[in-house]
């Protein structure tokens, strides 16, 4: 049996599979589907949770999942800083972030194949179809249940490890040291987002009921959109859209 995987392989096999995606939606003319595809599923994070971003404890948190893990970015940066220094990330930052690290990438990679699934699909269909409708139909046809529930299982991971080393004050101190070296190394992007995550779940406290109401709401949209009536689905889908508006 050969041993597993070191969390810098982790780390690169994911990366490598997004760097993949990226081409093969160039080349094929998909970077249009698979944008449209992100802003809509952004804008349905910021009608979920907008609650969560007008409570003042939770704010910073919901910020950290919706713009680092969700956002609609170009994260060719901190991808390559992640692949460039995962053999050493043991070294350069303190050992108990190594699987924040590799859980990110699992996640930003389920992501981009779960949207670039969603988005080969929604090429095939017309497209003056309502885009709620589309998005639905589009999500069927990728058809990867399990998929979808293991990307909310390592968001929850991630969390929970977030809740955990927050608590280790002279891990936070050390973290903070590594300001100066990492931008020397050019890993400032990486950076941003050990520190926007321990920032964020610091300001939470007991992360506990803002884990469970993730986990709570995304179940329920993971079953809307696999098993509700089509037709039930895009009508809810584009009421829960126009609460955007409603918050703003």
């Amino acid at each position: 049996m050969s041993p597993p995987a070191s969390a810098a392989d982790r780390i690169r096999s994911h990366l490598d599979r997004v760097q993949q995606l990226r081409h093969q939606a160039r080349t094929a003319g998909m970077d249009a589907a698979v944008s449209a595809v992100k802003q809509l599923q952004a804008l349905r994070f910021r009608a979920t949770y907008a609650d969560l971003i007008q409570d003042a404890s939770c704010a910073p948190a919901t910020r950290f999942f919706l713009d680092e893990l969700y956002g609609v970015h170009d994260f060719a940066q901190r991808d390559a800083q992640f692949g460039r220094i995962a053999g050493a990330l043991e070294r350069l930052f303190p050992e108990a972030v190594a699987q924040l690290a590799v859980d990110l990438a699992e996640t930003h990679a389920l992501t981009e194949v779960l949207d670039h699934e969603v988005a080969r699909h929604w090429l095939t269909l017309d497209a003056d179809m309502p885009a709620t409708l589309r998005y639905t139909q589009s999500w069927r046809l990728a058809d990867d249940r399990p998929a979808r529930e293991r990307q909310l299982a390592v968001v929850q991971h991630m969390g929970r490890e977030l809740q955990r080393l927050t608590r280790m004050k002279p891990l936070r101190l050390a973290l903070r040291m590594m300001r100066n070296p990492a931008r020397a190394a050019g890993l400032d992007a990486l950076q941003h987002f050990l520190e926007s995550g321990f920032d964020a779940f610091a300001a939470l406290g007991d992360a506990r009921r803002f884990l469970d109401t993730i986990s709570e709401r995304e179940s329920r949209w993971i079953s809307t959109l696999f098993d509700a009536p089509v037709e039930d689905c895009s009508r809810a889908l584009a009421a829960e859209l126009a609460r955007v508006e409603a918050w703003k």
